[in-house]
């Protein structure tokens, strides 16, 4: 029995909507082929020539034939944009962030996802535990690139330590078959301290050069622990030492991998720069942003968008004519301990140009998860509510955009962005992950 696919929406002007395909109706087929999931879908409808089924609301057939430009979309939205059910993760990860949530958060936070589809469509990090003979023939037939891989260690014993998970030093294997392929991949290591740094990292570091430059890029970020982690494994923080020496240990073999590929290869993350009090590296030791999602950069691209975009607004606030101003805004930005600093030093520099806006910068600390959690996306509403009540000065507050749910205006414990508004009586904005979008925020006028 072939599946079949519910279409959920038809996107204006789209080729679809030309057809008469309408939402309700569902796909059966494409040049006669079952339609496993949206890599299936794209794969066949890529042609410029092909014939599709449709199944109509009242239960008649269409069978249409299709010319159109190569790669040219449809315009088809499914229910479920994966078309298919979400895989996940079969691993017990000694390091699993999921593992140390408490009980009574919304059902979604709990799934773990370990997904090769995602890891393509969304960017998600896998293990390769999940991948199956199929999935990685298909990866290889579509060329689909590039896939992200949770590596931690290239030690099989160690592997399989790390993420409880007998198989997991055999799933290494198949970066061997991505790489013959010519898949483009990704990798990240999550370091525990005592469990796959010093010399272990340097081991696994040195073992996936041979992968280069299939492999563009490997991120090394501290694991993050919280305050639930009773009955799991003991795992340390890491001290300001410990990510000078991480840091130096790094820097040292992107200076090889620079040398032999003209890549830098191995990043670290900008919380080691932070926690060691070292400065972040200059722009073109990023070789193109590759692991933002990972923080790899970030605060880096952030004050490079931010300085870029503050200068225009100098300059033209240069052109205008000068004029006198009684008027003063106070903004207050909120969030975690560890961007705090970098967003103090570009408030006092907005404010060098723009002496009428008085911004003040509240770090605020994580309780719910725990004092080590120092990163802005795992604050919650109740934290930023408790701590700037009777704090927040001026007309506005700017929280980033990674606090709420994708698409929503909820933050993790479900508070919602309206709830927190009225909490704090004050009008909050939600800055997106870019400089220009800051600048642009505070340079909002009373009333905008």
């Amino acid at each position: 029995m072939l599946k079949e696919h519910i279409i959920d929406r038809i996107q204006p002007g789209s080729i679809a909507e030309e057809l008469g395909i309408e939402p309700g109706d569902v796909l059966v087929s494409v040049n006669d082929h079952e339609i496993e999931d949206v890599f299936d879908y794209h794969y066949y409808t890529d042609e410029e020539y092909l014939t599709a089924i449709i199944r109509k609301k009242d239960g008649e057939e269409w069978e249409l034939e299709i010319e159109k430009e190569y790669e040219e979309d449809l315009g088809i939205e499914f229910e479920n944009g994966l078309m298919d059910d979400y895989r996940s993760c079969c691993n017990k990860c000694i390091f699993c962030f999921i593992d140390q949530m408490p009980e009574g958060m919304r059902d979604t936070l709990y799934f773990k996802d370990d997904d090769s589809r995602l890891s393509f469509l969304q960017g998600n990090y896998v293990t390769l535990t999940n991948m199956k003979e199929h999935d990685l023939e298909r990866i290889i037939a579509y060329k689909l690139g590039p896939i992200n891989i949770s590596v931690q260690t290239t030690s099989p014993k160690l592997r399989c330590k790390m993420l409880n998970n007998r198989f997991a030093g055999e799933a290494l294997k198949k970066i061997d078959r991505l790489y013959e392929a010519g898949i483009p991949m990704n990798g990240q290591i999550v370091l525990c301290r005592g469990v796959n740094d010093g010399k272990e990292l340097e081991r696994t570091i040195t073992d996936l050069m041979k992968y280069m430059p299939v492999m563009e890029s490997v991120s090394v970020v501290p694991v993050g622990l919280s305050r639930y982690r009773e009955g799991l494994y003991p795992l340390e923080p890491f001290t300001k030492q410990d990510a000078r020496e991480v840091l130096e240990l790094i820097h040292r073999w992107q200076e090889i991998c620079f040398e032999r590929q003209g890549l830098h290869f191995i990043h670290a993350s900008d919380e080691w720069y932070l926690l060691a009090e070292q400065e972040l590296p200059q722009e073109d030791r990023y070789d193109g942003y590759l692991q933002l999602e990972n923080g790899v950069g970030m605060l880096r691209l952030l004050r490079q968008e931010f300085a870029k975009a503050l200068a225009e607004a100098g300059r033209k606030k240069g052109m205008k004519e000068s004029r006198k101003t009684d008027k003063t805004e106070k903004i207050t930005i909120a969030t975690g301990v560890l961007a705090a600093p970098i967003l103090q030093e570009l408030a006092e520099s907005f404010q060098q140009i723009f002496p009428e806006k008085e911004i003040q910068v509240i770090p605020v600390v994580n309780h719910f998860f725990g004092e080590r959690i120092t990163v802005s996306g795992l604050l919650t509403g109740q934290d930023i509510i408790a701590q700037l009540k009777g704090r927040v000065s001026g007309s506005r507050l700017l929280l980033p955009c990674n606090l709420l749910r994708s698409g929503e205006e909820v933050f993790l414990d479900d508070i919602t962005l309206s709830h927190l508004e009225n909490a704090l009586q004050v009008k909050t904005d939600i800055v997106k992950s870019s400089g220009q979008d800051l600048v642009s925020c505070l340079m909002r006028e009373l009333g905008e």
